[in-house]
């Protein structure tokens, strides 16, 4: 039998395109494995959140003693973690079995079909959920949503997250486009859980031209909180229901009470099916874990990781990095991909930052540490700073041991930007202060 490694090679082949956005395809290969989840499925999309939703389902789900299977995208480390089953990640030889039956069924001959990494990565996961034995499936779209691989599942509830401007030349230049893709992981007559406070109308409107049953963020229901707890109250007739005096998620950060206000629609919407208790839902939010999630290294000096890579996800770094307190300086470890909008996630991360590391990644659409200089450079003329001193270096390892050198323990690291970068910094474990 071929390892995991061998199959995820076999995969990168297969297709002359990275991305090539469609459900025709994968489709047909999930009808010849004859796919088909009998468990109860989330599917999760958005442009940031979708991790930290998808993982305080799973807490929630697990402490009311359900069965879970978690499908997210990227990993940081290792494949296998884009599978938790049960909170664990799945094994390489399971997922290696699942690759060679997905092979089999795309390679019938006289009629082979050709997928990309991601399709065919996406239909060997299904295939191990649906072989697990699980209780529910919760899917994390891995781009956009209407044509997304993991569309091709009909979900029982669908939940969008935070909206915002990424994959713009593959999803649309606005809100409102990209708020239409995403919704198109709605179904008819079936929960769709609108977490984004502030949504695109296309997102409304495509649910209600489908006939989708919305929990809307702020008419369906809500959240409030002070500095010691927070409770959350939905106000529709079909699923009334009050949480009080709630301790605030294990997930750091003010953005995260809207992930688990729209956590909590999608359960309440579901409790018919799967009933959850409120001690089940105090548990869960308080012993969620999610790496690099605005995850904090305690000691000296203190140390941040966290995957925000475009403009919005930084701008909520940002104000949670502010809410830190004060420190003489911060240091930020800094690589990301060249299609992202890097002026806007260097210019938004700017005025907290007092030295930059920027980092070369290991996949040709990085952006190279040279031109992250380039761009800094413009984001200095732009905020008038010129006392901010920046470096290139070749790895986020290199680049993590120059800020540490150079930092005094008051002071503060945050390495964020692509899953490459903070995965490479945790490659053998939390990083030691």
């Amino acid at each position: 039998m071929q390892s995991l490694d061998d199959w995820l090679a076999h995969a990168e082949r297969l297709h002359p395109q990275v991305i090539d956005l469609g459900l025709d395809r994968v489709r047909a290969v999930s009808d010849r494995l004859g796919l088909k989840l009998s468990c109860t499925v989330f599917t999760v999309a958005g442009t940031n959140g979708k991790g930290s939703t998808c993982a305080m389902l799973e807490s929630i789900l697990q402490q009311a003693g359900y069965r879970t299977a978690v499908y997210s995208s990227p990993h940081l480390v290792h494949f296998e973690e884009r599978l938790r089953i049960g909170g664990q990640s799945a094994a390489a030889a399971d997922l290696a079995a699942s690759c060679a039956l997905v092979e089999q069924a795309r390679s019938q001959p006289g009629s082979a079909i050709s997928l990309t990494y991601f399709e065919f990565t996406t239909l060997a996961i299904l295939h191990r959920i649906d072989q697990a034995g699980v209780d529910a499936a919760i899917l994390e779209v891995g781009l956009g949503g209407r044509l997304d691989a993991v569309n091709i599942v009909d979900t029982d509830c669908a939940i969008l997250t935070s909206i915002d401007l990424d994959h713009t030349a593959l999803l649309g230049p606005t809100r409102e486009a990209i708020g239409c893709e995403k919704a198109g992981i709605m179904r008819p007559g079936r929960p769709a859980i609108v977490s984004d406070p502030l949504p695109p109308q296309s997102v409304l409107d495509h649910a209600a031209q489908l006939g989708a049953d919305v929990w809307q963020h702020g008419r369906d229901f809500s959240f409030e909180g002070d500095r010691q707890q927070w409770g959350w109250v939905s106000s529709v007739a079909r699923g009334a229901r009050r949480y009080a005096g709630l301790a605030y998620p294990a997930l750091r950060g003010a953005n995260q009470l809207v992930n688990a206000a729209g956590v909590l629609a999608a359960l309440t919407a579901l409790r018919e099916r799967l009933p959850v208790s409120a001690q089940a839902v105090r548990i869960g939010l308080a012993t969620v874990q999610l790496p690099g999630r605005f995850q904090t290294v305690p000691g000296q000096p203190a140390l941040v990781l966290d995957v925000a890579h475009n403009p919005h996800a930084v701008s909520a770094l940002v104000a949670n990095l502010d809410a830190m307190g004060f420190y003489p300086r911060t240091h930020a470890v800094f690589g990301g991909m060249a299609d992202k909008d890097l002026q806007q996630v260097l210019l938004r991360a700017a005025p907290l930052v007092d030295a930059w590391y920027f980092t070369d990644l290991p996949t040709p659409r990085a952006e190279t540490a040279r031109r992250l200089l380039s761009i800094l450079e413009q984001v200095n003329q732009i905020n008038k700073r010129s006392s901010v001193s920046a470096k290139a270096y070749d790895s986020p390892v290199l680049a993590l041991e120059a800020a540490r050198a150079a930092a005094d323990p008051a002071d503060r690291i945050v390495v964020f930007g692509s899953f490459v970068t903070v995965g490479a910094v945790l490659q053998h474990g939390v990083p030691a202060s």
